[in-house]
């Protein structure tokens, strides 16, 4: 690269320091950085700082939310209405649906709006317009919720964070997603554990079949091992899915800026492309730009949709 960076892929790692606009150096080789401190027990990084920035502002929307529609009152301004938006999304269309009423639960325990034993849908006028709907325990499914919010509005907000210059995206690292996977995979097996007891939930891997006494232990065996492998296969591609869709929007986006310093490089010998080419390459970073804000919440709502989906998996195994 040019200014300064041999390495093409420096906004996707991490680091002990935050790169600074050149400007601020005097547009000289290398660019300025903001170093971290050092000498301490554990290395601090820049995804570090860049996750606790993440889970204080899911704290500060959490609390913010909760204080703006205490004793049910209606959350007032665009703020704050966007935001409700979205966790009343996430309740009403992917965890209340996806994992419906529990074993343990019949019609007479669920509230008035909840149609029996059928994955739930509110009744209009008792989803995104009934503030008082978001009571805790007001359906079954809703203890499954502070995990799926806490998973949505945190990779969210790295996302939105690597849009940010001179920063970075932390769900670009296999450091982050392969953590936020691990704990998605204990939090399926807790809540099948829960659900159906602990020896019942591993039972519950193998699917009920009619086999021959003689065949059937080895075999039960046998897809036991494959259905386990693929339940830990799953959270893997969990975290690889989102490692990878966050770092190949950003090595797009660095893949197109490099072709200006490629075009204005010394020995290039028809300056004029220079000129075609540094437009061209700022409006297609701009348009890429604009797709990576989509993808900032497409993955977030990718990542909450299969967590609630092995949770489901897990608390209704057949």
């Amino acid at each position: 690269m040019a200014d300064g960076h041999q390495d093409t892929f420096h906004h996707i790692r991490d680091g002990r320091f935050f790169e600074l606009p050149g400007f601020l150096g005097g547009n000289t080789a290398p660019l300025p950085t903001l170093q971290l401190p050092m000498g301490i027990e554990l290395p601090l990084t820049k995804f570090m700082v860049l996750q606790v920035v993440a889970g204080l502002l899911v704290a500060f929307i959490f609390v913010g939310l909760a204080w703006h529609i205490r004793g049910g009152r209606p959350a007032r301004g665009r703020f704050w209405n966007f935001w409700e938006m979205l966790a009343l999304a996430i309740r009403d269309q992917v965890v209340r649906p996806l994992i419906g009423i529990g074993h343990h639960h019949d019609e007479h325990e669920v509230p008035p709006h909840v149609d029996g034993h059928h994955p739930i849908v509110a009744k209009p006028g008792d989803t995104c317009t009934s503030h008082a709907t978001l009571d805790h325990g007001a359906h079954p499914a809703d203890k499954y919720l502070p995990y799926v919010w806490t998973c949505f509005f945190y990779i969210l907000f790295c996302n939105l964070l690597g849009a940010v210059p001179a920063l970075g995206s932390a769900t670009g690292h296999l450091s982050v997603t392969v953590p936020l996977a691990l704990t998605t995979l204990l939090v399926v097996i807790a809540s099948g554990a829960t659900e159906l007891g602990f020896v019942k939930f591993w039972k519950s891997l193998v699917p009920g079949m009619d086999l021959p006494g003689w065949i059937a232990p080895p075999l039960i065996g046998l897809i036991w091992i494959i259905e386990f492998i693929g339940l830990l296969v799953k959270h893997v591609v969990l975290a690889m899915r989102l490692f990878l869709n966050i770092m190949g929007g950003h090595t797009v986006i660095g893949v197109i800026l490099s072709f200006i310093a490629l075009a204005g490089a010394a020995d290039f010998s028809i300056p004029i492309l220079y000129w075609v080419i540094t437009p061209a390459s700022v409006l297609g970073q701009v348009a890429i730009g604009m797709l990576e804000l989509f993808v900032a919440f497409l993955q977030a709502y990718v990542f909450a949709f299969l967590t609630t989906l092995f949770i489901a998996t897990a608390v209704h195994p057949h």
